[in-house]
């Protein structure tokens, strides 16, 4: 592969350690990397193809991030969620939903209408079709990102972002329930049944309630333990960037 790319400082850098953020980040929220995994820098750069520098920065976001700590003597690590924090971060999810269920409840229009029923109908579909984890999660996630881009609130919605990375992390051990799938599009379909209402009230109780039965459904899952490893990498080669520092 070609070196010269990897070695730009300013705009090869950056977009490599976006790339390998990103890449990493979902490789977590999927998954492929699990709560505990050792975030070895020279292994992940071996397995996406890039040199070191920008995994090092990735790694340091995904701490930032709360995805990730540093363990004396080990390094980074995935992060653990126990029990108590899915319950801790849920709760304070519980209430910040609601309130941008209402705040975009006001906001809504008849543009935003569609793009959330039409990503409740390709849920809907997906459910019907036939178990998928990695959809159902990418979904599940896009529609709660839409009604906080409706809620329209900047401070809002980077504390729920920041809280969604975090307690995601505990995800896995639920969707590997289709029935857990079915009941989450079921409550997504209830909060967007009041939004179009215009019951901003309801629209909040809804999404409230919606937040607190997954609470309860995490909780029981999480408590069940996890499921084996699925067998296959951690993370994607990224294609068309310098090889690995020796």
């Amino acid at each position: 592969m070609p070196t010269e790319r990897a070695v730009n400082p300013v705009t090869g850098g950056s977009l490599l350690a976006d790339r390998a953020y990103e890449e990493m980040k979902g490789a977590v929220l999927a998954n492929r990397l699990r709560p505990g995994d050792s975030l070895s820098v020279p292994a992940l750069a071996v397995q996406m193809g890039i040199s070191r520098s920008p995994v090092r920065e990735a790694v340091q976001r995904l701490i930032h991030d709360g995805l990730a700590t540093h363990v004396p003597h080990r390094g980074a690590v995935v992060a653990t969620v126990d029990l108590e924090d899915v319950r801790q971060l849920y709760t304070v999810r519980e209430a910040l939903e609601g309130l941008a269920a209402r705040l975009a409840t006001e906001r809504l229009d008849a543009t935003k209408v569609a793009e959330l029923r039409a990503l409740l109908e390709e849920h809907e579909r997906l459910v019907a079709s036939g178990y998928d984890e990695k959809r159902h999660i990418e979904m599940d996630m896009a529609y709660h990102r839409l009604i906080r881009e409706v809620a329209g609130n900047t401070h809002l919605s980077a504390a729920l972002e920041n809280i969604h990375g975090k307690a995601h992390l505990a995800l896995h051990s639920l969707w590997r329930s289709p029935e857990a799938a079915r009941l989450a599009v079921e409550e997504h379909r209830r909060v967007f049944a009041a939004m179009t209402a215009g019951d901003a009230e309801a629209a909040e109780r809804a999404a409230g309630e919606h937040i607190r039965r997954l609470r309860i459904r995490l909780s029981q899952a999480v408590a069940a333990g996890p499921e084996p490893r699925p067998d296959r990498s951690t993370v994607r080669p990224l294609p068309e960037e310098a090889a690995p520092e020796s």
